[in-house]
């Protein structure tokens, strides 16, 4: 398969690897597999309410933002693993797909899906406020 990438490529996040620590929702892999987020709003609106629900995330750090793409770097609370948090706002579809991934060992013991099913639920926790204020 060859070396993992960071970034998009060709409109792609990079394909998770064969190990269980990672989540995408661009993967084929129907274990790893999640759903993308919806445009809220236009490019930039989506992008300040990804940055708002990655500020709230502990031990976040955005490493790269770009118009499409933002790299967060999350370390794990226990043992200070290094994960990556990628997301590629795709304007033609009007979706933020995402990968999140753990950068060594095997097992994540379900903390990337985990922590991506948190941060959808906050994101749509923004987008419900912002529609009732």
């Amino acid at each position: 398969m060859g070396k993992q990438y960071l970034g998009v490529k060709d409109g792609r996040l990079a394909e998770c690897p064969n190990s269980p620590n990672c989540v995408s929702t661009q993967t084929d892999q129907s274990d790893k597999q999640m759903e993308p987020l919806p445009f809220h709003g236009d490019l930039n609106s989506t992008k300040e309410t990804l940055k708002k629900v990655l500020q709230e995330m502990e031990r976040t750090k955005v490493e790269i933002e770009e118009e499409h793409y933002i790299h967060a770097l999350v370390v794990t609370k226990l043992l200070r693993f290094k994960d990556d948090v990628e997301f590629y706002l795709d304007d033609s579809s009007q979706q933020v797909h995402f990968r999140s991934a753990s950068r060594t060992g095997y097992s994540d013991m379900g903390v990337n899906r985990k922590r991506m099913k948190a941060f959808a639920d906050a994101y749509y926790g923004y987008v419900e406020k912002e529609a009732r204020s």
